[in-house]
């Protein structure tokens, strides 16, 4: 045994040795990457084959060496791999590594400084990782580095300084970053760099002029940053540059002239800036520039007519700037443009026809301009046009007849001009339209069976003209259409029951017409229905229970119909509904204790209708409820739930005109939000509540209630005043009192004009409501409403005054009597009965051919301007007091009655007009006008063509 150990003795040496070799052969190479390897993350094993027995790495996956008898590595190349973990600080053992690439993957922590050792690398790829912490300062030392892409990590910090000693740097890629910071001056020390992108940044401060250094420069890209200051005119220098990208930053002063200089510029990229001044004309002179846009800006000045020689422009965008003048003819010259976006601005003139031999043109948008005249006719022989948005002009005339024959069209938006006629019916002739807008025009006629029949059409808003006919029901064949907007037209007929087949639709919007009929049970089966709105029609029946199938509802307006019964208590399941009104109809019996699981409502309206019972204290549960809460104007009984005082955000509470008894609940000191409230015209007792509010409001908003006390009534310890008849007050409080409601009537066939001053006495009940479209301001007074239940007619008025008797006249003027009123309700009023126009005038006649007032004084104004020819002849036209204050008041008049709703003053707006004229006290020019509002300005020109 013995003797045999000491045979194999050699044997065992030998492979002891050979072990001893294998484990100690791996090159220092291999080590520094084994290490590289212990801090990663591989959950593929893509790196399985890096073997330790291995003598060298070059057979390592993603590992190449050079081909000399003495190998090294000099590519590392592991992208896309899903590798995680940090990266050694072993990586700058690699001193012939030439190209490093660890893109695509998810390693993070910082980038080791000992990267500043790998002395050869010529291209570094870190892109697309979780790099973070700063740059390091060591990078400075690779001189040989051509390109660095960093992009799309989490690196913070600024550039270091250093960074200009990349003398070799061609590529330098960093941006959707974290680097903040100035960009550092010794940018300019990059002589070959010709790609510089680092946009989606926080980086500050202004753009160094030192940048002109740069004269390899090709594309420079800082887009999403935080820069700011000019730019700087040496940017001119860049004469190789053919992308500039510096959007949505906080750049200011005029664009730099010197950018003329940059020949080659092919995309300029500008907009969403705070750039301003005119633009410089000889940007004309940038003939390869194809992608021009300065969009969102303030820009001022007219558009140069050198644009036109922009010959290589595919696209250009100003819009959203303050530019003015007209647009420039040479447009035409751009024979390849297929963008043209000028929307926004204060553009004044005509839409050159020369615009339509652009063959190239595909999408044009001139909207919310002030643009005039008609539609050039060109416009429809354009073959390639897809978009056309025209809307919020001042445009007039027809729409071009034969519009979408040639072209395939997809968006048509020609809304809010003076457009009349009909509706073009060749608009979907290539069945491309997805949205068409015409509403707010004054069109007429049908809507053509082209577009009813429109199988892709996704929008159809023809709000606000003078449609007719019956509801289009081939529209609830079109599988895509998922908005109709064909409110404020003279639609009659009932709503059909296939509307329940236009499954997708999200918006339905039929207020403001003629609509007759029950509701059908059908739009139930609209799953997807968001905005319902068929408020201001003449519907009747019961509101059908199947509507609340329509889980998705967020807006339901009922308002304004002849709904009656009661209100289904499946209203509970609309969990997505925020806004409810149901007011102005005959709905009865109790409001269902469901409302309160309206969790997100925000606003609800039920004024004026007949429900009955207690106020259901669940609505106190409605915690989101902010807007308003309106249950005035009904029968509603028994005491207020002090639940109400958990309405936290309410702003207004509407409560007036009910039955309701008991006090006004010590809870309610807990709404800090009401800005205004009303009690008036109940059976309610006790002190009121001590929230401020209650101790500021007028008592006009607790009248007619025998036992309340405190705050506006008085002290609870003296019998409070509350008639509901107060004492007259004339003279002075007649003259100060606040104007609230002009009414002008024109009864039957003669000349007699009833004005109707409403006159507001702090002691006579009004009731307030808050609308959803104008949101409540701080001001605890909103606008005033009076409800039709509480409103009255001319026969009341005459029964009044006792047929206009003279024991009611207050007091007679040049152009008629004023009578006072006392009406049913308690209300007092003026009456001024203006003295009648002879027979056979022209008012008359127009009167007798179916005109009406406001028609006809518009139409004398568009011949004769605002002149005293049209007031009573009677009148001594001379009264350098009387006659201009009357046509200041007509003035105000024509804003109140304008066609469009939103070019309507609000009541308080008028209110602020009429007393703004009447402190002139007889003082008054011929050209003065009432204050503008932010509904409308007094032009002329607005008065004519509203």
């Amino acid at each position: 045994m013995e003797r045999i150990s000491y045979r194999l003795l050699p044997v065992f040496v030998l492979g002891v040795s050979l072990l001893f070799h294998q484990s100690m052969g791996l090159n220092a190479e291999g080590q520094y990457l084994l290490d590289i390897k212990s801090r990663i993350g591989d959950t593929y094993n893509h790196l399985s084959n890096w073997n330790p027995n291995d003598s060298i790495p070059c057979g390592w996956k993603g590992v190449d060496c050079t081909s000399d008898y003495y190998p090294v590595v000099w590519c590392l190349d592991l992208s896309s791999m899903n590798l995680s973990g940090s990266l050694s600080p072993s990586l700058g053992g690699l001193v012939h590594l030439t190209l490093l690439d660890l893109s695509f993957n998810a390693l993070s922590q910082n980038i080791p400084g000992e990267i500043g050792n790998c002395s050869s690398l010529e291209s570094l790829y870190l892109h697309n990782n979780l790099f973070e912490g700063q740059l390091p300062v060591e990078l400075a030392k690779l001189s040989f580095l051509t390109a660095l892409n960093i992009a799309n990590n989490r690196i913070s910090g600024p550039f270091p300084d250093q960074i200009g000693n990349l003398s070799s740097l061609s590529i330098l890629i960093a941006y959707s970053n974290n680097i903040t910071g100035s960009l550092p001056a010794s940018l300019g020390n990059l002589k070959h760099l010709r790609t510089f992108r680092a946009g989606q940044n926080l980086i500050s401060g202004s753009l160094p002029s030192e940048i002109g250094g740069c004269e390899s420069l090709e594309y420079l890209g800082l887009a999403q940053d935080q820069l700011s200051g000019e730019i700087p005119k040496e940017i001119g220098m860049l004469q190789n540059l053919t992308a500039l990208i510096l959007w949505s930053n906080q750049l200011s002063g005029p664009i730099p002239m010197e950018l003329s200089n940059c020949s080659y510029l092919e995309t300029l990229a500008l907009y969403d800036n705070k750039l301003v001044g005119p633009m410089p004309k000889k940007l004309g002179n940038l003939v390869y520039l194809k992608r021009f846009y300065l969009y969102r800006n303030n820009l001022n000045g007219t558009i140069p007519r050198e644009i036109g020689n922009l010959s290589s422009a595919l696209e250009i965008d100003f819009s959203e700037n303050e530019l003015t003048g007209e647009i420039p003819i040479e447009l035409k010259n751009i024979a390849g443009l297929s963008l043209l976006y000028i929307f926004e601005n204060m553009l004044t003139g005509v839409i050159p026809d020369e615009l339509t031999t652009l063959e190239n043109l595909t999408k044009l948008d001139l909207s919310i301009n002030n643009l005039t005249g008609t539609i050039p006719v060109g416009f429809q022989h354009m073959k390639q046009l897809i978009m056309l948005q025209l809307f919020d002009n001042s445009l007039s005339g027809v729409i071009p007849r034969k519009l979408g024959i040639y072209g395939k069209l997809w968006v048509v938006d020609l809304s809010n001009n003076h457009l009349t006629g009909r509706i073009p019916r060749n608009l979907c002739r290539n069945e491309n339209l997805i949205l068409l807008n015409m509403g707010s025009n004054n069109l007429t006629g049908y809507i053509p069976t082209g577009v009813t029949n429109c199988r892709p059409l996704v929008q159809l808003h023809l709000a606000e003209n003078g449609l007719v006919g019956s509801f289009p029901s081939d529209l609830c064949k079109l599988a895509n259409l998922s908005s109709l907007e064909l409110d404020q037209n003279m639609f009659t007929g009932p709503i059909p029951p296939e509307i329940g087949q236009c499954h997708v639709l999200q918006t339905l919007h039929l207020s403001g017409n003629h609509f007759t009929g029950e509701l059908p049970k059908e739009i139930g089966k609209l799953s997807q229905l968001v905005f319902f709105n068929v408020s201001t029609n003449f519907l009747t029946g019961v509101v059908p229970a199947e509507i609340f199938n329509c889980k998705m509802l967020q807006r339901l307006d009922l308002t304004g119909n002849n709904f009656v019964g009661a209100l289904p208590s499946e209203i509970g399941a609309l969990s997505q509904l925020e806004i409810l009104k149901l007011s102005e109809n005959q709905l009865s019996e109790h409001i269902p204790v469901e409302v309160g699981n309206l969790s997100r409502l925000t606003e609800l309206q039920m004024g004026g209708n007949s429900f009955s019972g207690e106020i259901p204290a669940e609505l106190g549960g409605i915690s989101s409820l902010q807007i308003a809460l309106n249950l005035s104007h009904n029968n509603l009984t028994r005491p207020i739930p002090a639940e109400l005082g958990n309405l936290l955000l309410l702003e207004f509470l509407l409560l007036n005109d009910n039955h309701l008894s008991g006090e006004i609940p010590d809870a309610f000191d807990k709404l800090s939000s009401l800005l205004g409230c009303n009690f008036s015209n109940n059976d309610l007792t006790g002190p009121l509540p001590s929230l401020p509010l209650f101790q500021k409001t007028g008592i006009n908003s607790f009248l007619g209630n025998k036992g309340l006390c405190g705050g506006p009534l008085g002290n609870c310890n003296e019998s409070p005043q509350l008639s509901s008849h107060p004492p007259d007050t004339e003279g002075t409080n007649f003259r100060i009192g606040k104007i609230i409601a002009i009414i002008s009537a024109v009864i039957g066939g003669s000349s007699l004009i009833l004005i109707i001053v409403i006159i507001y006495f702090m002691r006579r009940p009004v009731a307030m409501v808050a609308s959803s479209q104008d949101k409540p301001s701080s001001s605890p007074v909103s606008d005033v409403y009076f409800s039709p239940k509480d409103g009255f007619t001319f026969q009341d008025i005459a029964v009044a005054t006792d047929n206009f008797d003279d024991s009611f006249v207050l007091g007679r003027g040049a152009c008629g009597t004023v009578y006072k009123a006392i009406l049913r309700c308690g209300r007092i009023i003026a009456v001024k009965r203006l003295a009648s126009n002879r027979e056979g005038s022209t008012i008359d006649n127009s009167f007798h051919q179916g005109g009406d007032l406001v028609s006809w004084v518009r139409n004398y104004i568009q011949v004769h301007s605002l002149s005293p020819g049209m007031l009573d002849d009677r009148i001594n036209l001379q009264d350098q007091n009387t006659i201009p204050h009357m046509i200041t008041v007509m003035k105000i008049a024509l804003v109140c009655t304008s066609m469009s709703p939103l070019d309507r003053p609000t009541m308080r707006e008028v209110v602020s007009m009429l007393m703004e004229s009447n402190k002139l006290e007889g003082h008054f020019d011929s050209s003065s006008s009432p204050s503008p509002s932010h509904h409308s300005n007094s032009r002329d020109e607005l008065i004519i063509h509203g």
